[in-house]
């Protein structure tokens, strides 16, 4: 990990207030950049998205999915907390906290705008990031590759019925168009253009060269999602630390959860590890963007997928902390030692 990218709170911190600062000085700015949309995505974030996404996916090689079968356990358990627990357990906190609990702190017109970014947050898991918390684990790499390449196949036809279906339920009018057109817009055509890439470039130092554009272009949209965010921020700080919270624990249920499964199940620690941290994290950028796509840059649903953003490098260094710290435990779990000795005596 780069000084830079270890230091990405700092500058998320600071990007936050620049774009708050700039909102105030600047607004018809803003007001401009945020006109500038065609069938409701707006065209500068969306250049802004591509940047972030593409030196991501450079680094998936789909062939990896021939290795799924290496482990199997592992694999089970995250699709398992990917795809059946996290979208619907995220639902049911939001619906909870910002629903019902936090409802009377909380603009009441932005109430189910709220729940669907967190919806939206939760339905699609990281991509990107999760090399970095994986190797901070000693993670198996061929492993966190093949459930990585996975979830994107997964994802490219799972994304928009799960939050179809979940922002349904909340009594949300799905604008199914404008859901789709994100799906393609940001993950089918990022993916094509990323494996494109692959075949006719040297990939390593094309990613290498990418990688800071990637990470400038996460901080430019913050500084413009804060900036169209800002009145409500400076108006209801509060608001901020009320999203925040089912957001941490879903991070630590579904970790937790896919750790110990993996344990239960008998699984290695260098897979648990990165099974872990891959069942919590969201991919962040997906969820900006499709926000944006369906509610519009000020939209209740926009500020919680950028709450998102803010927490999601201190919350998982924190996972990353307690997944190393416990590795004595969890080797120590009966079904890990009997795997351990089958794996020996073969």
């Amino acid at each position: 990990m780069s000084v830079f990218e270890r230091f990405l709170t700092v500058w998320v911190f600071l990007c936050i207030l620049v774009g708050i600062a700039l909102g105030h000085v600047m607004p018809a700015v803003f007001q401009t950049i945020g006109a500038a949309e065609v069938a409701k995505v707006n065209l500068p974030v969306a250049v802004l998205i591509w940047l972030m996404i593409i030196p991501m996916l450079l680094k998936i090689d789909f062939a990896s999915l021939g290795q799924v079968g290496r482990h199997w356990r592992g694999i089970g358990v995250t699709l398992f907390i990917n795809w059946a627990v996290k979208p619907f357990s995220m639902a049911l906190l939001g619906w909870l906290f910002i629903g019902w609990l936090f409802r009377p702190y909380l603009p009441a017109v932005q109430i189910d705008s709220y729940i669907a970014g967190l919806i939206i947050l939760a339905a699609a898991p990281c991509t990107a990031m999760v090399f970095v918390w994986s190797n901070l684990t000693k993670g198996e790499p061929h492993f966190t590759l093949s459930q990585v390449a996975l979830n994107d196949a997964i994802m490219v036809v799972a994304f928009a019925p799960i939050v179809g279906l979940l922002l349904g339920l909340s009594a949300i009018t799905v604008p199914w168009d404008t859901l789709i057109l994100s799906v393609v817009l940001y993950i089918v055509l990022p993916v094509i253009v990323a494996q494109v890439l692959r075949r006719v470039t040297d990939v390593e130092r094309l990613a290498g060269r990418l990688q800071p554009v990637s990470l400038v272009a996460l901080l430019a949209t913050l500084v413009l999602l804060f900036g169209f965010q800002g009145e409500q921020i400076i108006a209801q700080p509060a608001v901020i630390a009320l999203l925040a919270v089912p957001i941490l624990i879903q991070v630590y249920f579904n970790s937790g959860l896919a750790y110990l499964l993996n344990r239960w199940s008998g699984e290695e620690h260098c897979v648990a590890g990165p099974s872990a941290l891959i069942g919590a994290s969201n991919f962040f950028e997906l969820a900006v963007a499709a926000a944006i796509s369906l509610f519009g840059f000020n939209s209740g649903a926009a500020l919680a997928t950028v709450v998102g953003v803010l927490i999601e490098v201190p919350v998982m260094l924190s996972v990353v902390w307690i997944v190393n710290r416990s590795k004595g435990w969890y080797e120590r779990g009966a079904a890990v030692r009997s795997s351990s000795s089958t794996i020996k005596r073969a």
